[in-house]
């Protein structure tokens, strides 16, 4: 069966985007764990630094040298250009993983075309661990993977960043955290949005509850969980009007939502 178009379009994004992350390695284990300065942004908890700043900027430059018909989306700079391929950007998902020397932090970057997501890469540096999905499906280190794991939350490690610090949070947020933590045999909360999902595409997390975030969090992530066959669930009361919706529930193939105390969340 020859390829389409659109299919050579996604593996020539995702092998640009694949790229445009191991670009940037040497300079993130460079200033990981290295007492580097940050800044605030929107608040405290939402912090920054120079390695944020100089990583974006390389993977933009060489995005552009390599595809010029490209519009960016980046979590650092915002949007550049207006071509017909849109990109989104987290340079360093996991920031504050990133300043503490807690190896969980990764590169994330997905192109999509007329609303149609086509490539997408997570790559942590320090496990040598690049993620990646295109129309061809989704790989660890050129390895098919699939999102296989456990069907009922009694069996099922959830992984979640929820509640959220620079949020207000209700009896109501309490609740739902301390039904999680009842029902579901693990609850963790590692830091880095794109890795939950990364985890969940790849088996090693059965689900990923995501209520804050951007889209340059989830773009690679929403692929690689779709192309993996698992699910990618948006939560609409939370929704931001962006896309892609960054608030999501994603499951293995299988995970029963409906009898999941997650029911609430996309019913």
């Amino acid at each position: 069966m020859s390829l389409t178009d659109l299919d050579h379009l996604s593996l020539r994004l995702l092998d640009i985007a694949a790229q445009a992350a191991f670009k940037v390695e040497g300079l993130l284990l460079e200033g990981f764990a290295s007492n580097v300065a940050t800044e605030e942004k929107a608040n405290r908890h939402d912090l920054v630094t120079a390695y944020d700043h100089k990583s974006e900027e390389t993977i933009i430059n060489f995005i552009l040298n390599q595809h010029s018909d490209s519009q960016i989306l980046g979590e650092e700079g915002g949007h550049r250009g207006n071509g017909a391929v849109q990109w989104f950007i987290d340079p360093i998902d996991g920031t504050m993983n990133f300043i503490n020397g807690i190896p969980f932090f990764n590169v994330s970057i997905a192109a999509a075309l007329e609303g149609q997501m086509l490539a997408g890469v997570i790559y942590d540096p320090v496990r040598h661990e690049m993620f990646s999905a295109s129309t061809a499906g989704a790989f660890l280190n050129a390895q098919p993977i699939r999102a296989v794991g456990h069907p009922t939350e009694a069996e099922a490690l959830l992984l979640t960043d929820f509640p959220y610090a620079d949020q207000p949070i209700t009896d109501n947020d309490y609740d739902l955290f301390a039904a999680m933590v009842k029902h579901f045999r693990s609850v963790r909360r590692i830091g880095s949005a794109a890795l939950e999902l990364a985890y969940v595409a790849c088996g090693r997390a059965d689900v990923a509850f995501l209520g804050l975030g951007s889209a340059w969090d989830v773009a690679a992530g929403m692929m690689l969980i779709e192309q993996a066959g698992g699910q990618y669930l948006p939560i609409e009361r939370l929704a931001t009007g962006m896309w892609p919706p960054s608030r999501c529930v994603a499951t293995c193939a299988g995970f029963d939502v409906e009898q999941s105390v997650l029911k609430t969340l996309v019913g």
